[in-house]
């Protein structure tokens, strides 16, 4: 365990390193006698920042559990938002969440490092919520010993605060969520079947606004179906990674993100098109997983729970179920796309949701092809959740819920409201997923009032 200490501009920054367990639950144990095990340490380094204002040294503690999963935590170069505001009560602790930024980061490297397949995946399931809770508690521990502390999780964050609910709640003084409430015992296809209709209505948003995009991204699919373009990464863009760019389309600002994204981008010269560089640049970095595989290989398993069965590519089994979000076949070239434009059903980008497919297509994704389908068809989960410790809870919590949130869905967050003892629900219609950065006064003065009167 070590701490590095440095001020300036009135805060005292001092960034912790404690060495946990990297295999909190056993996951090694169950691999097949045959599964090989390569480089898997026993232990893991984890890291935090802790930003402390002048005069504000006897404050009591905030960490913050960062969205994802496998997302690190920021890195302020100006204090300003939300967490100008939380310092004003707390020392606020900015947990990189085990698997990135300083915190054992997760990469194809590390992963395929493991061993065979199985090995990896078996690696991948020790970066769940609830290692991230038991990472939390060690580093709490080590602080302030027994004195419990406050937390605030954004998204995927939130995740985390209400596993720690479940399996920490005496290390907790109190816990804020916004725009995280998750379902405690449904799978991802429950949350699949309900965020595609979100992503449907945020379509019909998107092209009321920009009419004009939605034959941009009809041409540009139907090009990628017959031309390849390739990425700089030197990969072919296809017309299903091009549909990725509707991830942002949850954000406050996302549908002017995407429009700057699609303006002008091709290039016509004596009646040939091409995509331009630039272009091609920008979505390249938009729809690669490189910077984050962790957040593309956990996306459904961190759903997974003993009720919920084998993941089976939940999202891509219940991409089928809604006609309009379907992708036609690579090998149909141009005429699956202009098929499927007559259909009337209107142009599709794909939202938070993992392909099996790209595990095909992205470089980034590759070598993790066979852990992922491994995970994918897993059958043994442990729970992250428990129902019966929530419905008891003694710890003041109050959770914003979005009802536009395109990533967690609003009725399945209001449901675990309901049966989180004394949690206060704030529920917005105004709101995007990313309030808390976009209005954080309003966002965190809410939960601030919330929770202290809990007290």
């Amino acid at each position: 365990m070590s701490a590095v200490t440095y001020r300036f501009q009135g805060y005292t920054f001092i960034e912790h390193r404690i060495q946990v367990p990297l295999d909190y639950f056993g996951a090694f144990t169950q691999l097949a006698p045959d599964d090989t095990i390569a480089h898997v340490p026993a232990t893991i380094t984890v890291f935090a920042r802790e930003i402390v204002r002048a005069g504000r040294e006897d404050a009591p503690r905030l960490v913050y559990l960062e969205g994802g999963p496998g997302h690190a935590a920021p890195r302020p170069a100006g204090l300003s938002g939300w967490q100008d505001l939380l310092l004003n009560h707390y020392r606020l602790v900015l947990l990189d969440e085990r698997g990135t930024g300083n915190s054992y980061p997760l990469d194809s490297l590390t992963i395929t490092a493991a061993g065979s397949p199985a090995a990896q995946a078996a690696l991948l399931s020790c970066f769940r919520q609830d290692s991230i809770v038991n990472d939390a508690e060690h580093l709490r521990r080590h602080l302030q010993g027994d004195e419990p502390w406050s937390v605030l999780g954004q998204s995927f964050g939130g995740f985390a605060a209400v596993s720690y609910l479940s399996h920490a709640p005496a290390g907790l003084r109190e816990v804020m969520i916004t725009g995280g409430l998750p379902s405690l015992d449904s799978g991802p296809q429950a949350v699949y079947r309900q965020t595609f209709p979100r992503l449907a209505a945020r379509h019909r948003a998107y092209f009321e606004r920009y009419p004009n995009d939605e034959d941009t991204a009809w041409y540009i699919a139907t090009h990628l179906a017959d031309v390849e373009e390739i990425l700089p990464t030197g990969e072919r863009l296809t017309p299903a990674r091009f549909r990725q760019l509707g991830q942002r389309l949850g954000f406050t600002y996302g549908f002017e993100q995407l429009h700057y994204l699609l303006e002008d981008p091709v290039w016509s010269f004596r009646g040939q098109r091409r995509l331009r560089p630039a272009f091609l640049q920008r979505v390249g970095e938009a729809v690669s997983a490189a910077r984050a595989p962790l957040y593309f290989a956990l996306q459904e398993a961190i759903y997974a729970q003993s009720g919920t069965g084998p993941l089976a590519w939940a999202a891509h089994r219940v991409r089928g179920e809604f006609p309009e979000f379907a992708i036609p076949a690579l090998a149909m070239g141009g005429v699956g796309e202009t098929d499927l434009r007559k259909e009337g059903l209107g142009f599709r980008f794909s939202g938070e949701s993992v392909f099996p497919w790209q595990f095909e297509q992205d470089p980034a994704l590759l070598p993790l092809r066979g852990a992922a389908n491994e995970l994918a068809f897993r059958t043994s989960w442990h729970d992250l959740y428990r129902p019966d410790v929530l419905g008891g809870n003694q710890v003041p919590v109050a959770a914003w819920i979005f009802r536009e949130d395109m990533y967690v869905p609003a009725d399945l967050s209001l449901e675990t409201a309901g049966r989180i003892r004394g949690l206060t629900a704030l529920v917005s219609n105004d709101y995007q997923h990313d309030a808390l950065g976009r209005d954080p006064h309003t966002v965190i003065d809410a939960l601030l009032e919330a929770v202290h009167r809990e007290r």
